[in-house]
């Protein structure tokens, strides 16, 4: 149960990171090989592999989206029990941002977290309505 404690602070953290703008230290706990999967509905999404590629294409999210909240509504962690350096997080969210042209759009979504070894080496986003987060984009 304490590894579980443990890695619902961590992500806590992680997410008060990105609210600050802090893509650095929220990808710390990242491995070098990790991959992130972004809904292919949106032209920016897909299957992004690699640290270095994932941080640069965070960066170009922050610019997308100036201003941005994250409010954790549950983290769940699928072995609570475990002390191993392996689990799976899964991250309830709601996002407010207002993106570049200051268009304000309120999103909903999942993440899940696959780590291993201590680092994150596996995300993917699931969002709750598409056609908003097309919006968010200026796709719509």
């Amino acid at each position: 149960m304490i590894g579980s404690i443990l890695a619902k602070r961590t992500v806590g953290s992680a997410f008060a990171m990105l609210n600050q703008g802090d893509v650095d230290g929220f990808f710390a706990k990242w491995a070098d090989e990790s991959v992130w999967n972004f809904p292919p509905d949106v032209s920016v999404g897909g299957s992004i592999k690699g640290k270095k590629s994932i941080v640069e294409w965070f960066r170009r999210w922050m610019q997308q989206f100036p201003k941005r909240k994250f409010v954790l509504r549950n983290v769940c962690v699928r072995d609570i029990f475990s002390f191993t350096a392996t689990n799976v997080v899964t991250v309830e969210w709601d996002l407010s941002v207002t993106n570049k042209d200051g268009k304000d759009v309120g999103l909903q979504g999942v993440t899940v977290v696959e780590i291993r070894n201590f680092k994150a080496i596996r995300a993917t986003d699931y969002f709750f309505n598409i056609a908003a987060l097309k919006r968010a984009w200026g796709e719509a």
